[in-house]
């Protein structure tokens, strides 16, 4: 039987960041765990993002606004950089009402009770006249991974509201790589190091308890299917034996009538 690999752990932490170790596995076990992990952190992970914004007087993305020095196209792209932690499945609207001349950041949002915000300090537009007004509603929804607005099934939007590529995924960068170990005499066996790095909304050890949970639900999945296979196979060819011994009986019991014929 293949031998499990020693306890994983944590060998470097910084923030959202840490480095994962996971040593002693069975040689070529490095690249299949992981790249199976960093798979499923990228693409398989819940979070909540912006998918919709309607800004007041803007029409559509190309446009721009009086009194602010960014057009749409750059504060959309600024908006999707806001990290949200959504308490709820429902999605949620949240809203910015500013005059006058200064920054806009994410903390100028006003949120629900069921939304936090991570990184309130984003810059999100520069209002650069004291006439400026800038009124902007969002929409905040969970999903999994990146989901582009072209694979989006919505129905038609309100005149003015702009559809935006959504990156639900808390998962910010996830990287590995496979060394050499040496375990008894052998000195094949991998030791796998993970690199992980999150938005704020989880931790890197809960998005990496994440992904080995979805991955084991699959496993389980298909050992449970097919758990019994060995024996309905086991079975079948007893049966097959059987019929075979009593064709051999059956054979031998003619050749007897015939000889005492």
């Amino acid at each position: 039987m293949i031998p499990l690999p020693l306890q994983p752990k944590v060998i470097e932490k910084k923030d959202n960041r840490a480095i994962f170790e996971i040593a002693g596995l069975y040689p070529g076990y490095g690249v299949t765990i992981g790249n199976s992990l960093r798979r499923v952190l990228l693409s398989s992970l819940e979070g909540a993002a912006v998918t919709q914004v309607k800004i007041k007087g803007v029409q559509h993305e190309f446009s721009t606004i009086p009194g602010v020095i960014e057009d749409v196209i750059t504060i959309l792209l600024n908006i999707k950089q806001l990290r949200f932690k959504l308490h709820t499945e429902e999605p949620q609207q949240a809203t910015l009402k500013v005059k006058g001349q200064k920054a806009v950041k994410g903390a100028n949002f006003a949120l629900p009770s069921q939304v936090d915000l991570m990184n309130q300090d984003v810059h999100v537009a520069t209002l650069t006249a004291p006439t400026a007004n800038l009124e902007i509603e969002i929409l905040i929804e969970k999903g999994l991974g990146y989901e582009p607005v072209e694979t989006r099934k919505k129905g038609k939007l309100e005149i003015g509201t702009i559809a935006v590529d959504a990156i639900f995924t808390p998962v910010r960068k996830v990287s590995y790589r496979v060394e050499s170990m040496r375990v008894g005499e052998r000195t094949d066996f991998d030791r796998l190091i993970l690199e992980l790095e999150t938005d704020g909304t989880t931790t890197p050890e809960g998005a990496l308890s994440q992904a080995s949970e979805i991955l084991v639900r699959h496993f389980s999945l298909l050992s449970e299917v097919f758990k019994e296979v060995p024996s309905l196979v086991k079975a079948s060819v007893v049966k097959e034996k059987v019929k075979r011994t009593k064709k051999v009986q059956k054979h031998a019991e003619k050749k007897k009538k015939k000889k005492t014929k």
